[in-house]
């Protein structure tokens, strides 16, 4: 029998974590058998992983590829929880879902969704922890593009406008030594190449193994291959992870230094990160500009939080406001706005713009990689993932993204 006192002392007793917006942690997720739980969800090797294999592949490339660590910060920035875990539901196709159901329904291998410095909610599945480093894909993209912004405010880059080749000599008399920094970001450099993550033959696929194999060429060459121009630059919208690889060879060339030590003093320790993390890298050590950045998610989060706050983290401003303005403001009549850089999103420099007259964006990354960002409302949206499929399955984030911007955004 339990006595008075203690159950008095019980009642003292704090709320207990779980009612709290603590990470939650789940072992399984949907269809966890084809991914490979009976067998602790196995790692793959340097071959394109199987379904069995993606979730462990997506949460150890360090265990598979070379890398460059990015350092954590000395004393990480806080991130408050909320006293009690989000509750939302959101209709997607015609019948009402709960945060619940989009677990049960899309194979997440982690969600976080946070406002200002709270978390609202995290949770993992498929066995991964917050302790994982996680694959971004091409949500890298928007971490080149950022730290070309740092590298024009410190003048180590002068303009937008400046061509490739003034700062890659290799590029010289290429086409794409001959396109400007901003057609780059805009995925507009007008040389042809052909993104396609089914074919094998793909110009993506050529690029993949030049830039992945232990040896040849290097990136200067893998990308000068591609040299024929079909468009004039900045024009025309082309998705293509190549023009992303020649802005990473723009950024060293100009820094002086690495990526990955770049974005560790520029952007990674400044605004707090709790934990290291690694960008894949090239047999020269460069690294793939296009990919291939892993990160535990709450530090996805924070990165997602700075450019919710327009580049400002901690009182300082880390990522110049106007740059951040330019990367993720088209006017209606762009080529690269919303409707018309693709039939619902548009182009910013090297992010993803919603439709509408919020101000919208996200890092976009294949098989269910993404954070959404509204600046007003101080909202992210983070999600890991390991989709069978390399595109396609936006309608549903986007579905519970705009329930909760409906709440949050005021």
């Amino acid at each position: 029998m339990r006595h008075p006192w203690i159950a008095a002392l019980l009642l003292s007793l704090p709320t207990p974590l779980a009612a709290a917006a603590d990470p939650v942690f789940s072992n399984t997720g949907p269809d966890a058998a084809a991914y490979g739980a009976a067998q602790n969800y196995p790692i793959g090797g340097r071959t394109t992983p199987t379904q069995p294999q993606m979730v462990g592949t997506y949460s150890h490339y360090d265990r598979i590829w070379p890398f460059q660590l990015i350092t954590r910060a000395e004393t990480p920035a806080p991130l408050r929880r909320a006293p009690q875990e989000i509750a939302l539901t959101y209709r997607f196709n015609g019948a009402p879902h709960t945060l619940a159901d989009y677990l049960a329904r899309n194979p997440v291998t982690g969600l976080l969704i946070a406002r200002d410095d709270t978390i609202l909610f995290e949770h993992y599945q498929y066995a991964r922890t917050d302790q994982d480093r996680l694959l971004s894909q091409s949500m890298a993209k928007t971490i080149v593009a950022m730290l070309i912004g740092i590298a024009i405010d410190e003048h180590r880059i002068h303009s937008v406008d400046d061509l490739a080749e003034t700062y890659v000599p290799a590029l010289a008399g290429t086409a794409f030594g001959q396109t400007t920094l901003r057609a780059l970001l805009h995925m507009a450099s007008g040389v042809a190449f052909r993104e396609d993550y089914d074919d094998p033959t793909a110009d993506s696929a050529k690029l993949n193994r030049a830039l992945f194999m232990q040896s040849g060429s290097d990136a200067a060459q893998a990308v000068a291959a591609f040299n024929t121009r079909e468009q004039p630059p900045d024009t025309h919208f082309n998705y293509g992870g190549v023009q992303t690889e020649v802005l990473g060879l723009v950024l060293t060339h100009a820094i002086g230094m690495s990526a990955s030590a770049y974005l560790q003093s520029r952007i990674w320790q400044p605004m707090g990160a709790e934990a290291d993390a690694i960008w894949t890298i090239d047999h020269t050590a460069q690294e793939i500009a296009y990919c291939c950045f892993n990160a535990v998610l709450r530090d996805w989060a924070r990165l997602g939080l700075l450019l919710a706050h327009d580049g400002e983290a901690n009182g300082r401003q880390i990522i110049p406001r106007q740059w951040l303005q330019d990367a993720t403001t088209e006017p209606p009549d762009s080529p690269f706005a919303p409707h018309r850089a693709t039939p619902y999103m548009g182009y910013g420099y090297q992010l993803w713009l919603f439709p509408g007259p919020r101000r919208q964006f996200a890092f976009l990354g294949i098989h269910g990689q993404s954070i959404y960002i509204d600046p007003a409302a101080h909202l992210v949206m983070v999600q890991t993932a390991v989709r069978v499929a390399a595109t396609g399955g936006r309608a549903e984030p986007v579905a519970l993204w705009n329930a909760l911007v409906a709440r949050y955004g005021g």
